[in-house]
């Protein structure tokens, strides 16, 4: 079935009024900042003063921005094909030579597609590939083949895997050195195109297993990772002309957790802890979050925001995000729901 009769069908239109580009746009608001493929410049960067920095992808170099490191280092910079079981294998050969592979692909390739290569090829040896992957959550519209909303509860379970889910631009340009300099292999979901720069404004540094108190308040604590930070700042700005008072905890790695800061910020008395997530309600940060509070014997009022337990919808992100209770107004009706 082609992507526009899906798309009819799913909807129930005769034929889809919106473009194929709409369904892959990018998150960032009209009027807000972006900054353009911060992944691919970070790692060309990188490259400048790293010889053993390589790039591999699935066919995928301009939807994961990898493109840009290609261009200005294509002696090091290898196309595998439609084949993510052997970007995962090539990827652990190269690391055990002495390289730093950076593999990208879309994030339900890497979770679902090549789970077994790397888990045994690279995981399980502890080796230094960084597998940098596109799409997390519901950051397309193409329906479930290319929705990962299930990748950081995979992935989590992985042992020797650390685990990264940037908020924007700024998260992102920091992470890639970060991330080349530990030892071990890395998952990083990748927000890609023009990406929204937010953290700029809450003088920011990405630090490996580390969570940042971007903003305190005493009615709720959001304690988020990805893209929803952002969206849990926009909606703390819009809930506060309510006199609605919120604390952000940004946990940009999901694997190790942070959890001295988790648990000294969830608990202060007298505010709800709100884990908001763009992944499923089941087996993502919410769940850690939760995990760690009761072997801590913290028993804060606790509720999630997350994609549900379902396969979600193909359509334009803005009314998916509504339907699916991730966008700012969605997040503001439910915390006043709460209170």
């Amino acid at each position: 079935m082609s992507l526009k009769r899906s798309f009819a069908r799913v909807t129930g239109d005769a034929a889809p009024r919106l473009k194929t580009s709409a369904m892959i746009a990018s998150i960032a608001g009209d009027d807000q900042k972006t900054q353009a493929a911060p992944f691919g410049h970070a790692l060309v960067e990188l490259a400048k003063t790293r010889a053993d920095i390589v790039g591999l992808t699935a066919d995928l170099a301009k939807y994961t921005d990898l493109h840009i490191f290609a261009e200005a280092y294509p002696d090091r910079f290898y196309q595998m094909g439609m084949a993510e079981q052997l970007l995962m294998a090539a990827s652990a050969g190269m690391a055990r030579e002495g390289f730093t592979p950076f593999a990208t692909t879309y994030a339900v390739f890497a979770s679902r597609r090549a789970y077994d290569f790397i888990c045994m090829a690279i995981a399980e040896e502890n080796l230094p590939v960084k597998i940098v992957c596109a799409l997390p959550g519901l950051t397309t519209g193409y329906g479930p083949s290319h929705q990962a909303t299930d990748d950081l509860s995979i992935f989590r379970a992985m042992p020797n895997l650390t685990v990264i889910d940037p908020c924007d631009a700024l998260d992102i340009e920091q992470a890639v050195p970060a991330i080349a300099a530990h030892p071990g292999p890395v998952y990083m979901r990748l927000l890609r195109g023009k990406v929204p720069l937010v953290l700029d404004e809450y003088d920011y540094r990405f630090e490996l297993g580390k969570a940042a108190l971007l903003r305190d308040g005493r009615d709720v604590l959001f304690i988020s990772s990805g893209l929803m930070t952002m969206r849990v700042l926009e909606a703390s700005k819009v809930l506060s002309k309510d006199s609605i008072d919120c604390a952000v905890l940004h946990v940009p790695t999901i694997k190790p957790l942070d959890t001295a800061a988790i648990i000294r910020e969830a608990s202060k008395p007298g505010r709800l802890v709100v884990v908001a997530e763009n992944h499923s309600i089941i087996g993502g940060l919410g769940e850690a979050v939760a995990g760690v509070l009761m072997r801590a014997g913290v028993h804060p009022a606790f509720r999630q925001i997350a994609l549900p337990d379902q396969f979600l919808d193909a359509g334009a992100l803005p009314t998916l995000h509504d339907r699916y209770g991730i966008s700012t107004g969605a997040i503001c009706g439910q915390i006043k729901g709460w209170l």
